[in-house]
């Protein structure tokens, strides 16, 4: 009998990698936080939220009739779908690092390059 129930919880498996479609949203997200310079507090939240997300992913399906009316209903609808993975939280955190991380080495690759003004003098 307890065979029967061994997924019935289950809400996806955590070894199955994001699709690439996910991964792009994810990416696009993450991108506009770090554009934003809201890092920190991103992960902050993200990190306080984390027991939440798969409920948070069903409030966003309970909403969508209302939020469509603003947002493109094909990208809302396939966010919160992948929220509901069981890594959403860390595939998120871990994009939001990546792209931080991408934007101080541009920072500094541009600090430390030599400007036209200082040449000239």
């Amino acid at each position: 009998m307890f065979r029967h129930l061994h997924n019935a919880f289950s809400t996806g498996s955590p070894f199955s990698p994001p699709s690439e479609e996910q991964l792009q949203l994810v990416d696009r997200l993450a991108g506009e936080i770090v554009r934003r310079r809201l890092t920190t507090p991103a992960l902050a939240t993200l990190e306080m939220s984390r027991p939440l997300n798969f409920i948070g992913a069903q409030a966003m399906h309970f909403f969508a009739p209302v939020v469509n009316t603003m947002f493109d209903a094909g990208t809302y609808e396939k966010f919160a779908k992948f929220l509901e993975r069981r890594d959403a939280i860390d595939v998120l955190m871990e994009r939001i690092e990546y792209h931080n991380a991408v934007a101080s080495q541009q920072t500094t690759e541009e600090d430390s390059a030599p400007s036209a003004s200082n040449e000239n003098a």
